[in-house]
């Protein structure tokens, strides 16, 4: 067998699957997962069981005894030692966000290369505090924009780089999270800002770097508004709701933002079955007062080459989508997505999984699906073909992981520029950075202003660079 890439994985919560399964499944010809790491004994248990399971039931009926699929387990606090006594060559990062700086550091340091899922981090001492250990190391920083890879997103970023709606000018963006998706981040650790950064940080960061990458510029000034004004206490009270538990599970069942974690399995394993470990409750009331990120936001973006761009983020909307379009000197270009049509409810009062029920009536109205739309000045509008994806983030998963276990080939390449390294992630985050100031002063926040480390315009520099050698040495 030739060399697999000897893998640890920093965080096992739900995000881990992802990289689990790959490394274990499609993707074990290339990589091996030598050790997890995480805090919570119970979650590396359920990840153990799972492995355990892979590789009694391979799909060809044959494969190593389960006992050869077992990675090392350990705290967090013994990642160097980990790294060390099992050769890990590679670092999976999936912890909470306000971790990440951290453990990205220390596993650079300590001779690993990083894959960390975004966003990179969630503030500029974390930024600094990354960039630091790249240039002490001369380590590799994988970051996981996953929306590049996605077929449409990919298609749309074609659109604009063939130069038919000529050089962009301005964006609008518009991303709407339902009432499932969108509440479940003021369940969760990520309701507090000091954890998460909010949604400008963790969320918004996929959208801003989409629109880098999209227009290939960078940031350079940002005006944000909003704040929390659905969600929480006094936003509940407001609108004359009265007491609420402090947890969904088996405490309002009737109730469509109680989450009950009984009723999932994997959420009852995972969180519910582990909480004497660490005390960690993932079914928080999304209504209660200890929320400190916003719900509804507002940016406008100036870019450093000349675009602008007016950006909202809804976290309670009845529907799942964005809306995107990019007006340029020949023409204009929008990409539509509606991701769900709709939150339904049974009898009962709770929410009806759309994967597994079809409601018929919000889809002719509102149907789920993708479309571009070009258009160049003096002329008809014509539709962009999108090449069908599967799985999760619009089928930009399956491709991402690809790339990140088994990489490009020579003949190969990456013509648009799809990887990530962490000087996007700074480039993405430096938005969301910003707009927490801006929100926090009332006043506009010049990008380099911020003390990332580096200063975002070089970095765009450097990638290019990079990119352009990288594409060389491939032909």
């Amino acid at each position: 067998m030739s060399h697999r890439t000897r893998y640890a994985i920093v965080g096992t919560g739900s995000r881990a699957q992802m990289y689990i399964d790959a490394i274990i499944g499609e993707h074990s010809d290339v990589a091996e997962l030598v050790a997890m790491l995480d805090p919570n004994q119970g979650r590396l248990d359920y990840y153990l069981e799972r492995i355990a399971h892979a590789a009694k039931l391979p799909a060809d009926g044959a494969g190593a005894a389960p006992d050869a699929w077992r990675p090392v387990t350990a705290h967090p606090d013994a990642l160097e030692r980990i790294i060390r006594d099992e050769r890990v060559e590679r670092v999976i990062v999936t912890s909470p966000d306000f971790t990440h700086a951290e453990y990205v550091s220390r596993a650079l340091r300590a001779g690993a290369r990083v894959v960390v899922e975004k966003p990179l981090t969630i503030d500029e001492a974390g930024s600094r505090r990354i960039v630091d250990a790249v240039r002490e190391s001369d380590g590799d920083v994988v970051m996981t924009f996953n929306y590049r890879y996605a077929p449409r997103n990919s298609a749309f970023k074609r659109a604009i780089a063939s130069g038919a709606i000529g050089r962009p000018l301005s964006v609008h963006l518009e991303w709407v999270l339902d009432t499932a998706h969108g509440a479940d981040y003021f369940r969760r650790w990520h309701r507090q800002k000091s954890n998460s950064g909010g949604l400008l940080i963790h969320k918004a960061s996929h959208h801003f770097d989409l629109v880098n990458w999209w227009i290939d510029d960078v940031p350079a000034r940002v005006f944000a508004s909003g704040g929390l004004r659905f969600y929480g206490a006094e936003n509940w009270h407001e609108r004359g709701g009265g007491e609420r538990p402090e947890r969904g599970t088996a405490a309002w069942n009737a109730d469509p933002f109680a989450l009950d974690q009984n009723r999932d399995d994997k959420l009852r394993s995972l969180y519910l079955n582990n909480e004497q470990y660490d005390g960690y409750r993932r079914d928080r009331d999304v209504f209660d007062p200890d929320i400190s990120i916003e719900d509804n936001l507002s940016l406008v973006v100036d870019y450093q080459g000349g675009p602008s761009m007016s950006y909202s983020l809804n976290a309670h909307s009845p529907w799942e989508g964005y809306r995107i379009a990019v007006n340029g000197t020949e023409g204009r270009v929008e990409l539509d997505v509606v991701e769900r049509s709709d939150v339904s409810l049974d009898a009962e009062g709770r929410i009806i999984d759309p994967s597994a029920v079809v409601d018929d009536r919000s889809a002719s109205l509102r149907p789920r699906g993708e479309r571009i739309l070009l258009q160049r000045h003096w002329e008809a509008p014509q539709e962009v073909e999108i090449p069908a994806g599967e799985g999760g983030h619009g089928g930009g998963d399956a491709i991402l992981l690809r790339d990140v276990f088994v990489g490009r080939a020579a003949d190969d390449p990456d013509e648009l520029g799809r990887a990530a390294d962490y000087r996007d992630g700074i480039r993405a985050i430096a938005v969301g950075i910003a707009g927490n100031r801006s929100l926090a002063t009332g006043l506009p926040v010049r990008v380099d202003e911020l003390d990332l480390g580096v200063r975002v315009a070089e970095s765009a520099s450097a990638a290019a660079s990079a990119a352009a050698s990288a594409q060389e040495s491939a032909r």
